[in-house]
This record gives C-alpha cells, sequence and structure tokens, in this order.
C-alpha cells in the first residue's frame, strides 16, 4: 500500500505485479529529484529527528478573503469593543479618582476634628517657659492664639 523512507521495507500486502508497478512509480519520482539522497539512520540514533526545510522553500498564503460586508462588520465590532474597553477604563479611573478625593477629605476632616478636642491651656506669661524643664518643654506646640479664641 504504501512506501516509507526506507525502500528496503516490503508490504507483503501486495502483490508481485502491483510491487513492481509501485517500484516503476518511485523510480520515475527519483528522476524527476536527482539531487535528493535517501538519508540512512542518524548517528545520533534519534530517530524521531526529521529533517527541516529552509525558510525560504516553504510556500506562503496570502490567508482568506474576506467579503465587503464581512470586513465592514468586523471593522464595526472592533471599534465597539474597543469603545466597551474605554469605557471599562475611564470608569475605573474614575472611581481611583474618587477614592482619593474621599481620603484627602476625610484626612482633613480627621485633623480639624483632633485640633477641636485637643485641650488647650494659653501661656500668657513668657518667664513659665524659660522655667519649665526639656521634657516640658518638648510637649508645649506653638498654635495661632486668634484661632482659639473663636
Amino acid at each position: 500500500m504504501t512506501e516509507s523512507k526506507n525502500s528496503e521495507r516490503i508490504d507483503f500486502s501486495m502483490n508481485d505485479e502491483e510491487r513492481l508497478s509501485s517500484s516503476d512509480l518511485s523510480e520515475d519520482c527519483s528522476e524527476d529529484s536527482a539531487t535528493k539522497i535517501p538519508k540512512g539512520a542518524p548517528k545520533s540514533g534519534r530517530f524521531w529527528k526529521t529533517e527541516k526545510s529552509r525558510a525560504r522553500s516553504i510556500v506562503k498564503t496570502r490567508g482568506l478573503k474576506f467579503s465587503v460586508e464581512k470586513k465592514l462588520k468586523l471593522k464595526k465590532d472592533l471599534s465597539y469593543i474597543k469603545s466597551l474597553s474605554r469605557q471599562i477604563i475611564e470608569n475605573k479611573n474614575k472611581e481611583k479618582e474618587n477614592r482619593r478625593l474621599r481620603r484627602i477629605e476625610n484626612l482633613k476632616r480627621r485633623e480639624e476634628n483632633q485640633k477641636k478636642s485637643e485641650v488647650v491651656q494659653v501661656i500668657k506669661n513668657p518667664q513659665k517657659i524659660k522655667r519649665m524643664k526639656k521634657k516640658q518643654l518638648r510637649t508645649i506646640e506653638k498654635r495661632d492664639t486668634l484661632v482659639l479664641q473663636k
């Protein structure tokens, strides 16, 4: 039926006449490809390794040809998908910006509340400050007195 790469193998399913006719066909093919020499078993023993063809010998096809309607439909679908992805990205960015603004507002509010809740004692006599020890001076913070009066 089929002949493998090694011409030594004989297919016993064919009778002598068929075998002769198939060998005649192979001789005709060998005349056309006189430059191809049959390779023996590889020295490395890797029988599964086949001889690779060069890139220049590969036949390249031009690919599928689409009709105009199909091309327009594909273009329309692609533009729709791109617009959807842009919208999703915009929504994510808006959410991110909203979270950032909310965080800033919360920090400001927290700071204001902290200032409101502080217990403040105004030191009117500057001599007291001079008499204080280093540890006490560290706890003193300067603030705007006008804000406290309100």
